[in-house]
């Protein structure tokens, strides 16, 4: 009798925010995005030299958690979150922890798109979700073999989640998503009238 399994897997995490962790307010946290963005001077000069859509804090600002409180609170729920998902992994740790090494604000405008990349230098990556008006784009998973199938046919349109070469997640104000930070996204052209803001984040091994 013929038998087909599925050899390896792409875990995805995602999760109400609140799901584990004393709750965090998302309407503070909406404002202080506003707030740093707005005082970030080398943020907003960085964002034009390089042609960034709207705002972000990646290469300028290395310490939200401690300019507000609410960063801190999201922190220490983040953390939960990972340490679920690391669990769902089954890493071997070798004694060594899984922790935050960077969190950064993201502003897209209407129009604004974020290129397909992966997070190098991290284990985890992932995204919490602060303002998602009506039209504001999903982020993108490509599947990591994409490269080793040149010669492959397309997928149906109506193939099976899991077979895709490529998964769409339109997330809620207050999900958390997770993933290996190996794994390449992007995030397609907000067509939204009003900003889309997230708040980004990688974890380390070490």
């Amino acid at each position: 009798m013929s038998h087909i399994e599925s050899l390896f897997v792409t875990r995805l995490y995602r999760a109400a925010l609140s799901e584990h962790g004393k709750p965090v307010d998302n309407a503070e946290l909406e404002t202080s995005c506003w707030s740093i963005a707005d005082d970030d001077e080398a943020g907003q000069d960085w964002c034009e030299e390089n042609d960034y859509p709207g705002y972000t804090s990646y290469a300028s600002l290395t310490d939200l958690e401690w300019r507000f409180p609410i960063f801190k609170d999201l922190v220490k729920v983040l953390n939960k979150h990972v340490a679920a998902f690391v669990k769902d992994l089954e890493f071997d740790l070798d004694g060594k922890k899984i922790k935050l090494d960077s969190l950064w604000i993201n502003i897209l405008p209407e129009g604004g798109i974020h290129t397909s990349h992966i997070h190098p230098h991290s284990v985890i990556s992932g995204t919490t979700y602060v303002a998602m008006p009506d039209g504001a784009s999903a982020i993108k998973f490509e599947d990591p073999r994409s490269a080793m199938m040149m010669a492959a046919p397309t997928r149906l349109k109506d193939a099976r989640p899991e077979m895709r070469s490529f998964t769409y997640v339109a997330p809620e104000v207050g999900d958390v998503l997770l993933w290996e930070s190996w794994l390449r996204h992007e995030v397609a052209l907000n067509m939204a009238e009003e900003e889309r803001i997230s708040v980004s984040f990688n974890y380390g091994w070490g």
